[in-house]
């Protein structure tokens, strides 16, 4: 053996003999130069155990239990977590907000939009549980339709490509359910098929009314621009939408058999409403659909892209189409609807008004012996107007007092507002409208681009969404707002709403459902 000592080191080798005879082999090992250097214990590993249940039984057997405060969600068919629940039959979606925010929700296999938007609503804290819905959205090809109540998320989910940017989003829409209670204003006269069972003398609205009762729906038919197959051109054809599919004419409007063409069956396809048509598609008008294969992933080659004249036309095709497809379904749906809870602001009565809204009634106190209730509606429209202009000459006697408190209420009161959408442009605007469903008296104010210190009322009024500018001006030292060039002032927005929602004055319509957006 020899050592040789360089630095903190030792190198030994070391020489093994056997019967006096040198084997030639030696080993060359590295010791520290440190003098009765202790023994050295080394780590081990160990061993850990992958089930803990024991030690978290032991655990929670020494705190005391706390009930649960929300017994009701735990019995719901939808749960909201970033964990996942202990049985193996929830699943995973992802949600979007109309802020482009998104949420993860586990599901049940058999849960529905219904169920889902009601889980969604209670989350967000919204004020309200009616007019929800969950769209199923393709950003690039700019497809969206509403899900129908009655539908399995999971199911739809399973139809999308694992490559594509397919999503839901959780928005309101007014106009789901809209056609049973405006029959006329979505399926006009000129476009119910003439084979229609009118000899029993009823007319065109009352045939329409007693077909949707039913869950069944008038024949449809007019000209629609088809893009061809593998082209960019369009062309105008003649089109039919009955209960056994949708047929086309192969010459001009003729209904006879030999000129009808098969297009689609109704039970295997899914329609969408196209945004952005004609920069996408080419389209001839902003009114584009189309109709897909409900079971397959979509893909440009299976898409029938249709565009109409106007948006009714447009509309009357897309809830045909509904129609024909679920028939009775969707009357139960609309039924559920109604019966679903309210907001506290006031129930519902079976015509659609609120019990405060229907409580309304034209008086006249002009007498001494007290009030009298107005029966005839142009007596009732013209005290309506001197209730308007009696109610601008008390504001304006109120505003122009000197200890007026102008700190009461704060002039941005409108930002807080769920109808304010800031600078939104007018495209993004009247986009965000189109979704949530063009009803009667949904609204939105946001400010106005061209004009400074101005605002702009988005009020929808038969399918169509109208602009109204709101004008600040300065009367006696004070600020006001004006639509009627100065007739009636307002001192913030959020009176200049509360007014309308009353009163229609120059508006076509009372406020009614504002456009709003919820934070997911």
């Amino acid at each position: 053996m020899m050592e040789v000592a360089a630095g903190p080191w030792t190198e030994v080798f070391e020489g093994s003999e056997r019967n006096g005879e040198s084997l030639g082999s030696s080993t060359l090992t590295l010791a520290p130069l440190v003098a009765d250097s202790p023994s050295i214990r080394r780590s081990q590993p160990i061993f850990i155990n992958s089930n803990r249940s024991k030690g978290v039984e032991s655990f929670s057997s020494s705190v005391p239990s706390i009930p649960n405060p929300f017994p009701e969600l735990s019995k719901s068919p939808v749960l909201i977590s970033s964990l996942p629940p202990q049985t193996s039959d929830k699943h995973l979606i992802k949600v979007y907000g109309e802020d482009s925010h998104s949420r993860s929700v586990w599901v049940s296999r058999g849960a529905t939009a219904r169920e889902v938007c009601h889980m969604l609503v209670q989350t967000a804290h919204c004020t309200d549980e009616e007019n929800w819905a969950l769209l199923e959205v393709h950003p690039v090809l700019g497809l969206e339709r509403c899900l129908e109540d009655h539908e399995v998320v999971l199911e739809v989910q399973a139809t999308w490509s694992l490559k594509g940017d397919t999503r839901f989003v959780f928005c309101k829409n007014y106009a789901k359910y809209e056609f049973f209670r405006k029959p006329m204003l979505f399926f006009p006269e000129c476009m119910i098929s003439d084979s229609a069972d009118v000899s029993k003398g009823m007319t065109s609205s009352e045939l329409i009314q007693n077909l949707l009762k039913s869950g069944a729906c008038p024949e449809i038919q007019g000209f629609l621009h088809v893009k061809e197959a593998s082209r960019k051109a369009w062309k105008k054809v003649y089109f039919f939408l009955r209960r056994s599919g949708l047929y086309c004419s192969t010459k001009g409007s003729s209904k006879e058999p030999r000129h009808l063409q098969y297009v689609a069956d109704l039970d295997d396809l899914n329609v969408y409403a196209v945004v952005n048509g004609r920069k996408l598609y080419g389209a001839p008008a902003d009114f584009t659909f189309c109709i897909k294969p409900s079971k397959n992933p979509v893909r440009t080659q299976d898409l029938k892209i249709l565009c109409a004249e106007n948006e009714q036309t447009r509309t009357c095709w897309t809830s045909a189409f509904r129609l024909f497809k679920y028939g009775k379904q969707l009357q139960c749906n609309y039924q559920l609807s109604k019966s679903a809870p309210r907001s506290l602001e006031g129930s519902k009565l079976p015509d659609g008004k609120s019990k405060s809204e229907a409580s309304l009634v034209a008086m006249d106190f002009s007498g001494k012996a007290g009030g009298r209730v107005i029966q005839n509606p142009t007596e009732a429209q013209s005290a309506e107007r001197e209730e308007g202009q009696a109610w601008r000459r008390r504001e304006a006697l109120r505003c122009s007092l000197p200890n007026l408190n102008s700190g009461a209420r704060p002039s941005s009161i409108h930002k807080s507002q769920p109808w304010f959408h800031g600078g939104v442009s007018r495209k993004e605007a009247q986009r965000l409208m189109e979704k949530q469903g063009l009803v009667d008296g949904m609204f939105l104010i946001r400010e106005s681009q061209q004009h400074a210190q101005c605002f702009v009322l988005e009020l929808c009024y038969k399918l169509k969404a109208r602009h109204y500018l709101v004008i600040a001006c300065e009367d006696g030292g004070r600020k006001y707002f004006t639509m009627d060039d100065g007739l009636t002032l307002f001192i913030d927005l959020l009176q200049l709403v509360e007014f309308h929602q009353i009163n229609k004055g120059i508006l076509p319509v009372c406020l009614k459902h504002p456009c709003v957006c919820v934070a997911l």
